[in-house]
């Protein structure tokens, strides 16, 4: 039995170190989507939370208040096992998937923009329909980005809090 135990353990600490090294991808495509959508005027968050509790991967906030939601696929199996990304779409001006290069791309819905994304920028390859947010949404959503912004600046300048 105690070759069984180590096997699991084998097989825990394989699955442990993938799920590190797709977090550590993830972090890094964010990071060169952020840099590219403040390329374009935006200002940016990672890890947002909505109003409904879902958190997107990141967020966008452009000099007129067109809002970008992008989600971070790191993988195929990353994108089959997440279906919440249509939840998105009534949060955001244009929706864009970001996937690192090696991704097959025909698997993404052909109705949302696809960015190609590394750690240092993002290609827009195919550009987001513009699907505009409802006006009261738009000052709900800028005002919690705002607030968010705010803490996340509060918490790095003043860590007790």
């Amino acid at each position: 039995m105690a070759g069984n135990d180590d096997q699991r353990d084998e097989v825990q600490q394989a699955g442990d170190e993938t799920a590190a090294a797709d977090e550590r991808l993830a972090a890094a495509l964010a990071r060169g989507v952020s840099r590219t959508l403040r390329a374009h005027g935006g200002a940016t968050l990672t890890e947002f939370t909505l109003r409904t509790g879902r958190r997107v991967d990141v967020i966008g906030v452009d000099d007129e208040g067109r809002i970008t939601i992008v989600e971070i696929k790191t993988s195929v199996a990353d994108f089959r096992s997440d279906g919440k990304w249509p939840e998105y779409l009534d949060f955001c001006d244009y929706f864009y998937f970001a996937v690192p290069e090696d991704f097959p791309r025909d698997l993404l819905p052909g109705t949302c923009g696809v960015m190609v994304a590394d750690a240092y920028e993002a290609l827009i390859l195919v550009p987001s329909e513009t699907r505009p947010v409802n006006g009261s949404r738009r000052r709900a959503l800028i005002l919690r980005f705002a607030r968010a912004a705010a803490e996340r600046l509060n918490a790095y300048t003043d860590p007790r809090e």
